[in-house]
């Protein structure tokens, strides 16, 4: 009998929903905080816009990092929890995101105009685009981590009911 696929298991779904997804939203919410100071919104938006962007660019954030998750189990025909290849799914979850992230930098930047970076946004040339290093970084950088602490907390606590 071949192996349960995870979309079937209610292990795994457990880890995505109790420990990933928080790990992933709280992190990233702290990146956020720390990095909107390198847009331009830091010094010509009120404090209440500017938090209202960091609270709307965190669930942008999670919503991206849980659909990268999914889809990388999709590519990589994940199984049952117990079967997860972690390295892999969290070097394509990081891929998919980052993939993501340059194509929306790119049409927010250049195309809808919807954000500038401050000077001292550290970038780099990418594809002939020029791209932030912190939105490349936060997401080689967070679902990787997120996908650890959440298998960390997984084996520590067995995440019961």
């Amino acid at each position: 009998m071949r192996p349960a696929l995870w979309f079937r298991d209610r292990l795994a779904w457990r880890l995505i929903v109790r420990a990933y997804l928080p790990w992933l939203a709280g992190l990233n919410l702290a990146w956020e905080v720390a990095h909107v100071r390198l847009y331009t919104i830091w010094t010509e938006a009120s404090p209440a816009y500017i938090a209202f962007a960091v609270l709307h660019c965190t669930l942008g954030d999670v919503l991206i990092g849980g659909l990268a998750l999914l889809v990388a189990f999709i590519v990589l025909r994940e199984h049952a929890l117990a079967q997860w290849r972690y390295v892999r799914i969290a070097a394509l979850t990081a891929l998919l995101g980052t993939a993501y992230t340059i194509f929306s930098e790119w049409m927010n930047l250049a195309i809808l105009r919807s954000w500038t970076y401050a000077e001292s946004m550290p970038r780099i040339h990418l594809a002939g685009l020029e791209i932030g290093v912190t939105p490349l970084a936060q997401w080689l950088i967070v679902p990787p981590l997120a996908l650890y602490l959440a298998r960390r907390r997984w084996n520590k606590e067995r995440l019961i009911a």
